[in-house]
């Protein structure tokens, strides 16, 4: 009796749950209603077979529970009428959950002929897009071709490339009311591109182009996620998706660079670097050795690449205007001294023929276990910590140990990497918190033997 009690309160306590739970859906942000609908019809068959599955149990320990000794059970091995009664209601049951669903694939897999295109680039650990130009085509790519000047991997024989739209940012923005057809594609291993509110998700495969499209109808900023395990900083595979007006998404696209001018952009002049160069050399020194008793870490041997990017994270504000952050406001106006990006080009390109000598080493710690703690980090910065553009990860070998440390604590502490515009950096925060000081030292110390 007392196992039948329990099992009408768990049915009554599950039904009670489902419809006072707070937790849902997100806010429908697309045409893509009909899925909600193939959901709640799951939810629904699915709750009717387990309260009566579960009641029909509790009625059978109920009536049936032994009163007498004398009581014998009743063997019936067939029961054709009962057999015929359950394949129907089961064969129902499973129709009624499938078809709908089948009747949304047919929609999802015929997009609208006139839809805008938007290729979707994954990558470890980040989102990147390419639009067509005037053309309305997108050039063709080959992944052979992808390097740190070409990211996308764009033929430049190509003409229907030429006029491509780059996205290099994890932000997006398409049209209100314009159905959108998403080509996926992956640079490394399987992602997913997952927008909740949109309610459409679909996997990106290293070697194909999958699809899926939608139609937005709520103007918003909304995340894009990834829900494909894709290694250690999966969690930090975010991207946002700017649903505007046309208007406003017209004079966003305005501002964006063709492949054409990314490729025409002036490559790094070393010459020309170093005058601007100068007034890096009054902190950072002659060589780029760095000054400890002014704050400056070494960055000769550092990639330009690296340079370069937070170059533009002090200028743009990106970095450095966190109150706490003392250093870092100081280098906010040495970085607005180079007037455009061809300054900030020339002065990385001079940071990167500096000779490379390894900076003195301040830090000591536990090595053995500094090993086996950057075995997380090796993922991005390389078994030698020798960097990998590819994951946006700097050098960090023979660098300023001391910077490293403070750095660390910056990330975790929120003075870097909280800014919306520094997606590497929020990655980075992530990864650190669960560090002290201590473990920090450790894993300085052994970036210190490598």
């Amino acid at each position: 009796m007392a196992i039948a009690i329990v099992i009408i309160l768990l049915v009554i306590g599950s039904v009670i749950f489902h419809f006072m739970s707070p937790w849902y859906f997100t806010e429908l942000a697309s045409n893509w209603g009909d899925m909600d609908n193939t959901v709640t019809i799951t939810f629904i068959v699915c709750g009717l077979v387990f309260v009566l599955a579960n009641l029909f149990m509790a009625y059978c320990i109920i009536k049936f529970r032994n009163k007498d000794k004398d009581q014998r059970a009743a063997y019936e091995p067939e029961n054709k009428k009962l057999e015929i009664w359950l394949t129907i209601i089961t064969s129902v049951g499973v129709v009624a959950m499938l078809a709908p669903g089948l009747v949304v694939w047919a929609k999802f897999v015929s997009p609208p002929e006139d839809a805008n295109i938007v290729e979707a680039v994954g990558q470890q650990w980040q989102w990147s897009f390419r639009l067509p130009g005037k053309d309305g085509r997108l050039g063709t790519v080959d992944s052979r071709k992808i390097s740190i000047d070409n990211p996308f991997g764009m033929n430049a024989d190509d003409p229907y490339g030429q006029d491509d739209v780059l996205i290099t940012t994890n932000e997006l923005h398409i049209p209100l009311n314009q159905p959108v057809k998403f080509n996926l594609r992956s640079k490394d291993v399987l992602h997913n591109f997952t927008v909740p509110q949109f309610r459409v998700k679909m996997d990106l495969v290293p070697g194909m182009i999958t699809w899926q499209w939608l139609t937005p109808t709520r103007i918003g900023t909304y995340e894009i996620l990834c829900e494909e395990l894709c290694g250690i900083g999966h969690h930090t595979m975010r991207g946002k998706v700017v649903v505007e007006e046309e208007e406003q998404y017209q004079a966003w696209l305005a501002e964006q660079k063709t492949y054409a001018q990314h490729a025409a952009a002036p490559q790094g002049d070393a010459h020309a670097g170093k005058a601007l160069y100068q007034v890096c050399a009054s902190c950072h020194g002659l060589e780029g050795e760095g000054n400890p008793a002014l704050n400056s870490p070494k960055i000769s041997g550092q990639e330009s690449w690296y340079v370069k990017r937070q170059l533009e994270y002090f200028k743009h504000g990106i970095r450095g205007t966190n109150p706490e952050d003392t250093y870092g406001a100081q280098m906010a106006p040495m970085a607005a001294t180079l007037i455009d990006e061809s300054a900030i080009n020339n002065v990385s390109a001079y940071i990167a023929s500096l000779p490379d000598k390894p900076a003195a080493q301040t830090i000591k710690g536990d090595i053995d276990n500094g090993k086996d703690l950057y075995e997380t980090c090796s993922k991005c910065h390389g078994r030698q910590a020798e960097g990998k553009w590819s994951v946006n990860a700097p050098r960090i070998a023979g660098m300023s140990d001391w910077y490293l440390l403070t750095q660390l604590k910056n990330f975790k502490h929120g003075l870097r990497g909280a800014h919306p515009g520094d997606v590497t950096g929020r990655q980075m925060e992530s990864m650190v918190l669960s560090l002290n000081e201590e473990k920090m030292q450790d894993i300085i110390a052994y970036i210190n033997s490598l």
